[in-house]
């Protein structure tokens, strides 16, 4: 997009850090060539995805020594060598959408996503001002798709090199044209020893452009890898050819000079975010932070993609900590950390550093939540003065760029859960138990309903035993007739209970034993006579 361009309506503000994966679906071969359809996703949502088809011939972007599976002039076209290279290309995919550096390439995001990174920028403001000459376009000097570098010169002074930058709008852009205009032209007027100056700022409704003067010296990633400033930013950083960290006494004096900095800008109410060693430029033995400007676009963080993974990072004072963390490590190792959190810390020229490092690097430190920097420095209060409107509206972005961090963080977590309940589930150990588990319910039910059956069975022959009634008592003899008296008939006693008298019956006839009955001799007279 042109500089003085205005953004299409409804245009949608791309987060470039967000990562992209590939996942290679299936090919098809084209006259001599093979093509492979790759399915592409942005972030975790399955919903943002598209297939985009190539040949591998278009997979080489850089010098870097990576997994690509060898070619074959004769046989290439076989099933079996097309499967096996079609394994080599998913795992060279694989390694460069999670490096940090190259998945944030613009050649690796062109190739991943053609309609979105297929603007063709232009010097289209290389003679936007009279008293300004271009001299030359800067190519992939640094990390962004969407900012371009060019170096320029003063015409009436043209032994003096400024640095032009010139950068879309970010998806955080939360302040109105009115106030981004009047932050950026403020940034002119900031006097810090610790932020490096500003010549000319301006800004539109699209973009914003930033005018420095150039360092030969270049930055402090310059400085740790070795590097030439107006090299691209691949070749510097991507494959260093000697990893060694800085001296302890520069790692100290670097050190304090970003936390003082960064103490004022947060006692300010200025957000910022980006810090890290390309954003860090050097001025003899003193360190000044570039690139203000960037949390007033509304641009992503270099680490987004990892304090995005941690919940309790999502504040910009604790994001700003964090990466001054990744700066300290790559002060002190020469390199980035290869993962976060670290779990252990290779030998340190201080075991103070490794105890700085161990409070925002570890993982008890992301669970946990950042350290402040406000009770390590004391700062001069008075070198920036922002009015209270704009301190408003800052407050405002900074809070509404937070929220966003969070809703994305709470995104990442319940996909992480989900992810890992799906895992767990398909798990073939776990398949294994939910088998063993339904054998054993299944042996329990058979058992338990044929314990049922017999208790059935056994109470219906208690049952049917229980209710054949008992034998009636037999009837009683009929009493003899009483004697003629002359006496008064007294009153006749009363008749004994029936049910009781019953129940004593039913009790002998239970508790009857055929043991205690005497033997007798029973003489049979029923057998016939013969005289």
């Amino acid at each position: 997009m042109a500089f003085m361009e205005k953004p299409p309506a409804g245009k949608v503000l791309l987060d470039d850090t967000v990562p992209l994966t590939a996942q290679i679906e299936a090919s098809q071969s084209l006259h001599s060539h093979t093509e492979y359809i790759i399915r592409v996703q942005r972030g975790v949502s399955a919903e943002n995805s598209w297939q985009v088809s190539n040949s591998s011939s278009l997979f080489k972007i850089s010098t870097l020594s990576l997994p690509l599976p060898p070619k074959k002039l004769i046989g290439n076209m076989e099933r079996e060598f097309i499967a096996e290279r079609q394994k080599g290309l998913q795992a060279y995919l694989d390694v460069i959408t999670t490096h940090h550096i190259l998945s944030n390439c613009e050649l690796v995001k062109k190739f991943l996503d053609p309609n979105s990174y297929s603007v063709n920028y232009t010097a289209c403001v290389c003679i936007f001002h009279e008293c300004w000459q271009l001299l030359l376009t800067l190519l992939f000097v640094g990390w962004r798709i969407r900012k371009k570098y060019f170096l320029m010169k003063i015409k009436n002074q043209p032994k003096e090199r400024l640095m032009l930058s010139w950068a879309d709008l970010g998806p955080d852009k939360y302040l109105s044209d009115k106030d981004l205009q009047y932050a950026v032209k403020l940034l002119s007027s900031c006097s810090h020893p610790y932020i490096y100056k500003i010549t000319f700022a301006t800004a539109n409704e699209s973009s914003v452009l930033v005018i420095r003067p150039f360092s030969e010296k270049g930055t402090l990633k310059d400085l740790i890898y070795k590097a030439k400033p107006k090299d691209p930013f691949l070749k510097k950083y991507c494959n260093p050819k000697k990893i060694q960290g800085l001296e302890l006494q520069q790692i100290k004096t670097y050190g304090r000079q970003i936390l003082e900095v960064l103490k004022f800008l947060h006692e300010k109410g200025f957000p910022y975010g980006h810090l890290h060693s390309a954003n860090v430029m050097l001025d003899g033995d003193t360190c000044k932070l570039l690139d203000l400007e960037n949390s007033l676009l509304g641009l992503p963080s270099f680490y987004r993609s990892y304090f995005s993974q941690f919940r309790k990072i999502n504040t910009l004072e604790g994001v700003d900590v964090h990466c001054f963390g990744h700066l300290l490590y790559e002060m002190t190792y020469g390199r980035p950390p290869d993962t976060i959190p670290v779990d252990s810390f290779p030998p340190a020229p201080s075991v103070f550093v490794v105890s700085v490092l161990e409070s925002i690097l570890t993982c008890e430190a992301m669970k946990n939540g950042m350290p402040t920097v406000s009770r390590l420095l004391q700062m001069p209060r008075k070198n920036l003065f922002i009015p209270t409107k704009l301190k408003e509206a800052l407050k405002t972005s900074k809070e509404c760029t937070e929220k966003r961090l969070t809703e994305e963080q709470k995104l990442i977590h319940q996909h992480r859960r989900l992810t890992r309940a799906q895992s767990h589930h398909g798990s073939e150990e776990e398949k294994k138990k939910r088998k063993i588990l339904a054998r054993k319910k299944s042996k329990r039910s058979a058992y338990e309903s044929g314990e049922e059956h017999s208790a059935k069975y056994s109470n219906s022959n208690n049952s049917g035993a229980s209710s054949i009634p008992p034998a009636p008592p037999p009837p009683p003899l009929p009493p003899a007739a009483p004697p003629p008296s002359t006496e008064v008939p007294t009153q006749p006693s009363p008749q004994p209970d029936v049910s009781a008298s019953r129940g004593a019956l039913l009790s002998s006839i239970r508790n009857f034993q055929k043991g205690t009955l005497k033997k007798t001799q029973t003489c049979d007279y029923s057998a016939p006579r013969i005289s």
